[in-house]
């Protein structure tokens, strides 16, 4: 693993799993979540990891029109780099999954390293009255659905990102063979170090979040990577800051937000982004850490540059 002197915070400000029911917090319009990523940077995130919902409903898009009406206001108003997705939502193709990244051309955008039954649909089960109809079809959808991201997929996103538009990746894996993924594609010399990968744990479907599963996925990525990697991990709901402080400490990196985690504390929801922020800032400060810049971010993962994107 390739450690620094300076932790990584990354910031996931909406995701698509988290519906409006929720929590009254979870920004939605393109407002709310250029506001919540701009006050998330202001915080200490350097990295800002992004989806887009439907301003109507909260509902997932791939839309690039809807992309395009807060990226720039956010490039505008801090230096942060801006992580897309392009896993989107489940059901969506790799067309509509690529649609904004193809026209934002982004420094860094996320990329699942494999197939997964991504199961959320246990949420459609805590909550009896609900926002908008499509909110609990939706979560129920996923016992039956899978987040396809087939090697053709993968490669397909590859060439045309990274070749067309020189973005880099954020790896996402859900599991150990999602790091034999990375090698198989780093071994044909598709993607070049250095690799950012993001090891998530506690999705149904992928790694449980037992800290001993850090361990492996690390003494693993060690294995396959050696020093031309940098770590970052992030765990869903409760567990999320236990995980971050770990990673922290083995001298990986952090990611945060309200994709991942709608509370601050045990039965307490998060009323922004920025507070998840300046609770792990102020636990890797009590550590002796510091927090890296947008620009030592950029630095550090070989990004092209806020300049070389198309917004």
């Amino acid at each position: 693993m390739r450690r620094s002197s300076k932790v990584i915070v990354t910031c996931a400000v909406t995701g698509s799993i988290h519906t409006p029911t929720m929590s009254e917090y979870l920004p939605i319009t393109p407002d709310e979540i250029a506001k919540e990523a701009i006050d998330a940077a202001e915080a200490g995130a350097s990295i800002l990891h992004l989806h887009a919902r439907d301003p109507e409903n909260g509902a997932p898009t791939a839309k690039a029109d809807v992309f395009m009406q807060f990226l720039p206001r956010i490039k505008q108003n801090c230096d942060a780099v801006i992580n897309l997705t392009t896993g989107g939502a489940p059901g969506m193709s790799i067309a509509e999954r690529l649609e904004g990244p193809n026209l934002a051309k982004p420094e860094l955008t996320s990329l699942n390293m494999g197939t997964l039954n991504f199961g959320v649909f246990g949420l459609a089960d805590r909550y009896e009255n609900w926002k908008y109809d499509w909110e609990k079809p939706f979560l129920e959808s996923t016992k039956a659905g899978f987040q396809s991201n087939t090697f053709s997929q993968i490669e397909e996103i590859i060439r045309q990102l990274h070749h067309g538009h020189g973005t880099r990746f954020e790896y996402e894996c859900y599991d150990v063979g999602h790091l034999y993924n990375l090698a198989y594609f780093a071994n044909q010399g598709l993607v070049k170090p250095p690799f950012f990968i993001q090891c998530i744990f506690g999705i149904l479907g992928g790694i449980g979040a037992d800290l001993d599963h850090l361990t492996h996925m690390k003494n693993t990525a060690d294995r396959l990577f050696g020093d031309d990697y940098f770590l970052s991990c992030f765990a869903v709901g409760r567990p999320q800051m236990n995980f971050l402080t770990a990673c922290a400490s083995m001298g990986g990196n952090v990611r945060c937000g309200l994709e991942d985690n709608l509370y601050i504390s045990k039965g307490e929801l998060a009323k922004s982004n920025a507070d998840q922020v300046r609770k792990i800032r102020r636990i890797l400060d009590e550590l002796g850490m510091e927090i890296a810049t947008p620009e030592e971010a950029r630095n550090m993962l070989n990004l092209k540059g806020g300049d070389q994107v198309g917004f």
